[in-house]
């Protein structure tokens, strides 16, 4: 069978996309322009292509021919939910700076400190494993590709839960309750070790969990158990790569930082 490469051109999404993209633009279009050198560094080019990535890529998962694959193969709709759970949200806070936030700090520390133990790291691990396991039980997980309201909100839950546990590693606003020292690597291997137990659960698994794709029509010669298997790997393989890059980028800002505050004491030495 042929498969269905579509696009899925949801008025609301492009919609939703525009706005957020055209608010981030505007906020740092006025950092950048008639400012400072030193002000318009808080606001590089790069940072305006990771959250312009994000946006983009976030349309590419939930518009382009991976939507209307992810009703046709298991491991389509798995590199839907990767990009919605980690990689959009990775690149949109990384799009962030403590200057292009400053509108907001306010409010988002004041939310921070009225969620009290929710905007706690333990409870974004939680969060995290318990909507990506909860998602991918058998009768979930068809609930989900049978009924669009129940599919939007699976998409907004792994929106919502990838935002908030990248968030507390990314931030470039001082959280209330920051992980320091080893505390980053222990956040990510708590959760990845869970996460990637499932992905590894789903690619060695005897027969195939999901009724839906067992009775689906099978694309492109691809059996349920193999499709099952891809996406199984894939949930893996991406949960191991994703850890490795937030690594090495949480240890640069930390270099940065350091050598930041060297700078500040030398200064203060001279003064």
């Amino acid at each position: 069978m042929s498969p269905d490469l579509s696009w899925t051109l949801s008025p609301g999404v492009l919609i939703g996309a525009a706005i957020v993209a055209g608010v981030y633009v505007r906020r740092w279009r006025a950092i950048r322009g008639g400012a400072s050198p030193r002000r318009a560094a808080e606001a590089p080019v790069w940072r305006l292509c990771c959250f312009m990535a994000s946006v983009l890529l976030a349309l590419l998962a939930l518009v382009s021919p991976i939507d209307a694959l992810a009703d046709q193969l298991f491991f389509a709709h798995m590199i839907q939910h990767m990009l919605l759970l980690d990689v959009v949200p990775v690149l949109a806070i990384l799009g962030l700076t403590k200057v292009i936030l400053r509108p907001v700090t306010r409010a988002v520390h004041d939310l921070e400190r009225r969620a009290g133990p929710l905007a706690h790291p333990a409870f974004a691990v939680l969060l995290y494993v318990a909507v990506i396991w909860a998602w991918h039980v058998p009768a979930a997980y068809d609930e989900a590709v049978r009924h669009p309201l129940v599919h939007v909100l699976e998409h907004v839950s792994f929106v919502l839960a990838g935002s908030l546990y990248w968030w507390h590693l990314l931030s470039p606003i001082r959280a209330r309750l920051r992980l320091d020292g080893m505390g980053p690597v222990i956040y990510m291997a708590s959760t990845k070790l869970f996460v990637g137990a499932l992905g590894m659960g789903l690619a060695f698994a005897p027969s195939a969990l999901y009724p839906y794709y067992v009775h689906h029509a099978r694309v492109w010669g691809i059996s349920a158990i193999d499709d099952q298997s891809i996406a199984g790997l894939i949930m893996a393989v991406e949960q191991s790569l994703v850890m490795g890059v937030a690594l090495v980028v949480l240890f640069m800002r930390a270099l940065t930082e350091s050598e930041r505050a060297q700078e500040r004491r030398e200064r203060y030495e001279l003064a």
